[in-house]
């Protein structure tokens, strides 16, 4: 890796929430690679993120895992003020996302998804950005990332579409109105990803396969590593005109 790629972040200390697999995971390994001291979080497959954070340490600087239940209001202040006894917190990335499509989730009722998705998702995002965003701006500096999707503004039919564009809209929704509220002093963006090859997307039918490649200019699926390269561009200082905005990450999206 460029030596100036990995001085990026050299002195930051990033949490990144929903790390211990996929996107997350891939997000706090091009931290760590970046020079950033990563915060690792897991709460039902916390044992992943210890593991993890043992990996990055042994790599670069060191990295500390972090449970926390982020669907209730009170975890979620402790999870906030434990990461702060660590360490002046830079960066903080809203990754964490409810799991509603594999396991047994995926037979709930549309109404119990939606429920779900709104308490892990939005109202997570939502609290843990207003209270973090709130210590930054006081600070004087650092940045948010939150987590959208890239079909939420255009629509996808279905029952998938239909939950996924409210609960990610809202979330950028919300992004950019964070965004004015924190400026100058804190910069606030959203990424959304397109079709990313997470582990769903590994077992995904034929039609999914097919389907995921030709929606994309690129004629490929998105990699966790596609989301995470871009998410270090925006923590960055190199972005630091950046905020407000949303940032698609799919190949060119088809139609």
């Amino acid at each position: 890796m460029p030596n100036h790629v990995a001085a990026t972040l050299v002195g930051k200390t990033a949490v990144v929430t929903g790390s211990s697999s996929g996107i997350g995971r891939a997000i706090a390994a091009e931290l760590t690679a970046a020079g950033a001291q990563v915060i690792v979080h897991g709460f039902q497959n916390f044992k992943a993120a210890e593991q993890l954070a043992e990996t990055l340490s042994s790599e670069g600087p060191s990295a500390q895992a972090v449970q926390g239940d982020l669907s209730l209001p009170e975890s979620r202040q402790k999870f906030i003020e434990h990461c702060w006894q660590l360490g002046s917190v830079d960066i903080w990335i809203n990754n964490a996302g409810a799991d509603v499509l594999t396991g047994q989730s995926a037979d709930w009722s549309f109404e119990k998804k939606l429920e779900h998705l709104w308490n892990v998702d939005v109202l997570a995002t939502v609290q843990l950005s207003r209270e973090v965003g709130g210590r930054m701006k006081e600070r004087g500096n650092g940045v948010l990332l939150n987590m959208g999707w890239d079909q939420a503004e255009s629509g996808m039919a279905g029952e998938s579409g239909e939950m996924f564009s409210t609960i990610k809209g809202a979330i950028m929704s919300f992004t950019r109105s964070l965004a004015k509220s924190l400026a100058p002093q804190v910069r606030v963006n959203c990424l959304a990803p397109g079709w990313i090859q997470t582990a769903w997307g590994e077992e995904a039918s034929d039609y999914w396969q097919q389907r995921a490649k030709s929606e994309s200019l690129l004629n490929r699926w998105g990699t966790p590593e596609d989301v995470a390269r871009t998410a270090r561009f925006l923590v960055s200082d190199e972005a630091s005109f950046i905020t407000g905005q949303t940032m698609n990450i799919n190949g060119g999206r088809i139609g």
